[in-house]
């Protein structure tokens, strides 16, 4: 497990025991581990709190720590006693007694050694078989199960906050449209955390009921520019600016029609009628995937499909509509067919990156022997496969690294801010990059952070998602990513490098019920202040953690009682329901955007609009 931030507090529990760090009653201030039952007073919380290097002093990859008594601001101790038993003291500034190591145990996720400054001896208990053991000091052994620890954060804290509601208006024509209702809970409140209307069946089209479609698929895969989210198969359903008017339409994939679309109205709702967006290629196979993505950087969305023979790029043209998708393939690879190379969705992540920095996008893939890349050029063409993979890594074989879809995911992206895109992936032991040079050639891949892999808990790419960017204004791209403990962040470098990952927000993670079979988690910039947030679809509806605008995180809010898991929050599921954050009001602000039963569902980001008490 990272380190938590010193806002955070946990309880530290003894890994082979189950037993909590106490202190004894008295003056001695003495540490020793307990069993607690419901009937004894809570164990007090820690905090962690850095020690800053000064000049000259150690080097900034070994940080040392305060730890903190959150409720008493007492901190450990390393006594001068001949006995050696831990304690508790008043805190001193630079005392060297009071600064401890937390060393990660190698190959146990969550484990901890926890080590003096002083001479590198590690809390152990003086009797581990017995109930209020004391808490000493001995010298380091790796096999020793009674000098591991680990962290547990105390339970989240949470607020509701306040949603308007939807007034029906019915109208002489007979049709009906709809009101935010203003309430006497709601008034201007500057500084207080924007809020979301109740969700509202805004279309009752491209639902998972008969009655409205019978649409059951969902998106696949990783996102072609590299972010969160997936290519779209036959089924699926999604949101995109189809005509770059600056506000999402609803985009679905049927079979035998293509790409469907209903158009957004810029208030909130969309057109009722269907219709045609981009039609199928030839011979459409259900292995077929979709995206929408501006290849060329002039404004508007093309149409890319991987098909059985490559892959096929379709500009828009004056009616709103996309060419065809017939004809010859603009690259005869990255397709599910033998001849095309037999790229399959659940083995082969492929990408549509600008890896140049030349404002257009190039198709980026990772096979079984490594990465291919086909570059655009000006006139809007893409160079054929070479003869060998630009980088023999990142890929399925075992040659190339055994990278798993379902295990290790991979993103294209500029870590070093140099305009070039590079390979970053999280495999079982951490985090692995590749940088690329000025001639577009990829540096063999350097080992760069031990946290984010399956060693260290991180099990699978749905139960654990994981993002690169950037977690603050200006600053640089950062792994961020939802863990067993809750969302952790390890800062960018510049480099290509990262620093020692941070546990920052002690929510969205296994330990708070969080799960990937039960719960979407995103970052978005729900404020418009340019700073993603973290966003959950939970049990009860949409939690929201605010950015701070410095990369940490306020506690959760629960900004919408809908889309969430829970029968009273509407019964949404993973498999079934697609739930997204979009603009689909052309304001700025993303707002929330389900695929429910009965059709789409939307509720308003209401922030600059209303604001809550």
């Amino acid at each position: 497990m990272p380190l938590p931030m010193e806002e955070l507090t946990f309880h530290i529990v003894h890994a082979a025991t189950g037993r909590t760090l106490c202190a004894e009653a008295g003056p001695g201030g003495a540490l020793v581990v307990r069993d607690l039952s419901d009937g004894d007073p809570p164990a007090e919380p820690w905090q962690l709190t850095p020690v800053p290097a000064g000049p000259g002093g150690r080097p900034d990859d070994d940080p040392v720590h305060v730890i903190r008594g959150a409720a008493g601001g007492k901190v450990l101790e390393n006594p001068a006693a001949a006995d050696r038993g831990v304690r508790q003291a008043n805190a001193a500034a630079g005392k060297k007694a009071q600064q401890w190591r937390v060393v990660p145990v190698q190959g146990e996720a969550g484990l901890c050694f926890l080590e003096t400054a002083t001479d590198g001896t590690v809390l152990d208990l003086a009797d581990p078989g017995a109930d209020g053991s004391r808490v000493v000091l001995r010298a380091y052994d790796e096999n020793a199960a009674s000098q591991r620890w680990r962290f547990v954060t105390v339970a989240p804290e949470r607020t509701s906050d306040l949603v308007l509601g939807w007034d029906r208006l019915d109208h002489w024509n007979g049709r009906r449209s709809w009101r935010l209702a203003r309430t006497t809970a709601v008034r201007p409140a500057p500084g207080a955390a924007p809020s979301f209307s109740d969700l509202l069946l805004v279309l009752e089209r491209f639902g998972s009921d008969q009655s409205a479609g019978g649409w059951a698929g969902a998106a696949t895969g990783r996102a072609p520019d590299g972010r969160p989210g997936g290519w779209a198969g036959l089924g699926a359903r999604f949101l995109a600016d189809t005509a770059g008017a600056g506000r999402a339409d609803i985009v679905g994939i049927k079979p035998a029609k293509g790409a469907v679309t209903a158009a957004g109205r810029g208030d909130g709702t969309f057109d009722d009628d269907e219709r045609v967006l981009h039609q199928p290629p030839p011979s459409p196979k259900p292995a077929d995937l979709w995206a929408l993505v501006d290849m060329t950087g002039d404004g508007t969305p093309d149409a890319v499909t991987l098909s059985a023979d490559g892959v096929r790029v379709s500009p828009q043209d004056g009616s709103g509509t996309f060419r065809p998708a017939g004809g010859t393939p603009a690259v005869k690879a990255f397709g599910h067919d033998q001849q095309a190379g037999g790229w399959l969705a659940d083995r082969h992540p492929r990408f549509l990156v600008d890896t140049t920095g030349d404002g257009r996008r190039d198709i980026v893939g990772c096979h079984d022997d490594g990465v291919w890349i086909s570059l655009q050029d000006e006139a809007g063409t893409f160079a054929p496969l070479p003869g060998e993979p630009a980088l023999r890594a990142f890929g399925a074989g075992e040659k190339a690294g055994g990278w798993l879809v379902e295990k290790h995911p991979r993103f294209v992206v500029d870590t070093t801010g140099d305009g070039r895109a590079d390979l970053v992936g999280c495999h079982d032991d951490g985090v692995w990059v590749s940088l690329q040079d000025e001639d577009g050639t990829f540096a063999e891949p350097l080992y760069v952070l031990d946290d984010f892999g399956t060693d260290q808990g991180w099990e699978s790419v749905q139960e654990h998602p994981r993002f690169l960017l950037r977690t603050t204004g200006d600053g640089e791209v950062d792994v961020v990513g939802f863990g067993p403990q809750g969302v952790v962040v390890s800062r960018g470098r510049g480099d290509g490098t990262f620093g020692p990952s941070q546990l920052v927000l002690n929510d969205f993670g296994q330990a708070q019920g969080w799960t990937g079979g039960k719960h979407l988690r995103f970052l978005a910039d729900v404020t418009g202040d340019g700073t993603p947030d973290v966003v959950g679809f939970g049990d009860e509806g949409v939690w929201v953690a605010h950015n701070r605008g410095d990369g940490r995180f306020d506690q959760a809010q629960l900004v919408c009682r809908g889309f969430g898991y829970g029968d009273d929050a509407g019964a949404w599921r993973v498999d079934r329901h697609p739930r997204f954050l979009a603009d689909v009001t052309g304001d700025g602000r993303v707002d929330i955007v389900g695929f429910g039963g009965p059709g789409v569902y939307v509720a308003r980001n209401l922030f600059r609009r209303f604001r809550t008490r």
